[in-house]
C-alpha cells in the first residue's frame, strides 16, 4: 500500500469521445475519473476526443475528484498532442499507456516538463506487458529521481492476459505472481497501485470478490468500468469501522505516558508494536481523507 493519503479506491474510466459519460462522471461518488483517448477511443475520432476532454475539463464541475488524461502512446501520431492537450486542460495528471522500462517513464516526464505542466501534475504509468512486470523494479525507482513525476501505477491485467496468454480466472492464481511483485515493487517506493478492471459489470458478486482479493494483496484501489462498481469498490477499499475503532486504540494506548517510551505494548489481550500505531495513524489519516471526499461530493 503506498503512502499516499489521497484517496483512489475507485478509478472510473470514461470514453473521451462520450461526451453524456463526461457529464455523468460529475454526479459519480467515484474518487478518480480517467478521461481515456487511447483504447476506447477510435483512430478517426482521436482529435475530437481530446478537444471534447479539453472543454470538459476547462467547464469543470467534477468537485474533488481527481482528474487523469489517458493519452495515447508517445510514440503513436496523437501521444505528444495528447499530453500538450492534459496540460492546457489542468488535468491532474497524465496516464501513459504500454510502460515498459524506466525510459519511458522518462520520456513521458520529458513530455510533461517541455509541454510546461506544473510540477504538481503527477504522472500515473499503466504497467500491461511482459516486459513492465520483468522491469518493475527498475520503472519504480524512477520515483528517486530529481524532479520525478510518477505518483501511481495502473495494472493491465487485459493486456496482460493478451499478451501472455494467461488466463482471467476467478481467482487470478495465472496472474498472482506478477500482480503480488508489482504490489511488492510499489509499496517498497511508495507507488500507489491500482487492480485492474474486472470485465463483467453485470456479475456484482464476482466484482466484490476481485475487489477483495486485490484490498488483500495490498492494492490501494481498482479501476472501474460501469458506474455499477463504485459502490462495492469504495466499500472494500475503505477501513471499515471495526479497523477505524482499532486504529484509534492502538494510538491513544501509545499516545499514554506510561508507554510513550515503548516499542512494544499489550492491548487487548495482543501484543502491538510502535510500528503498528503508525499504520494505524495511517489508517486514521486515510479514513479521514475519504469522509472529507464524500462530504464534498454529497454536497
Amino acid at each position: 500500500m503506498s503512502a499516499s493519503l489521497r484517496p483512489r479506491r475507485s478509478v472510473l474510466y470514461m470514453p473521451g469521445i462520450n461526451l453524456r459519460a463526461l457529464e455523468k462522471a460529475k454526479t459519480l461518488a467515484t474518487d478518480c475519473v480517467i478521461f481515456d483517448l487511447e483504447d476506447s477511443v477510435a483512430p478517426d475520432e482521436k482529435k475530437a476526443a481530446r478537444a471534447q476532454v479539453v472543454s470538459a475539463l476547462k467547464v469543470g464541475g467534477y468537485g474533488r475528484r481527481e482528474l487523469i488524461i489517458r493519452t495515447n502512446g508517445l510514440t503513436t501520431p496523437w501521444g505528444a498532442d495528447d499530453v500538450i492537450a492534459a496540460v492546457e486542460a489542468c488535468a491532474d495528471g497524465i496516464l501513459v499507456p504500454k510502460v515498459s522500462s524506466a525510459e519511458d517513464i522518462a520520456a513521458a516526464t520529458r513530455a510533461m516538463d517541455d509541454a510546461g505542466a506544473p510540477a504538481t501534475m503527477s504522472l500515473w504509468a499503466m504497467i500491461e506487458t511482459p516486459l513492465a512486470i520483468l522491469n518493475v523494479k527498475e520503472i519504480a525507482q524512477t520515483v528517486r529521481l530529481p524532479a520525478s513525476r510518477l505518483t501511481t501505477w495502473i495494472l493491465g491485467t487485459n493486456d496482460l492476459a493478451k499478451e501472455t496468454g494467461a488466463h482471467l480466472s476467478d481467482d487470478r492464481v495465472p496472474m498472482l505472481s506478477w500482480l503480488s511483485i508489482c504490489v511488492a515493487a510499489a509499496s517498497a517506493y511508495d507507488i500507489t497501485i491500482i487492480d485492474g478492471v474486472y470485465n463483467d459489470f453485470r456479475n456484482l458478486d464476482g466484482f466484490r470478490n476481485e475487489c477483495i482479493h486485490g484490498r488483500s494483496l495490498g492494492m490501494d484501489g481498482k479501476t472501474l468500468i460501469h458506474p455499477t462498481q463504485i459502490e462495492p469498490c469504495n466499500e472494500i477499499f475503505s477501513p471499515d469501522e471495526d479497523e477505524v475503532k482499532q486504529a484509534r486504540e492502538i494510538i491513544a494506548a501509545f499516545d499514554l505516558p506510561e508507554n510513550s517510551d515503548k516499542g512494544v505494548i499489550t492491548l487487548n489481550g495482543a501484543m502491538v508494536e510502535r510500528l503498528h500505531a503508525d499504520m494505524a495513524r495511517r489508517k486514521l489519516a486515510v479514513w479521514q481523507e475519504i469522509e472529507k471526499l464524500s462530504r464534498d461530493q454529497v454536497d
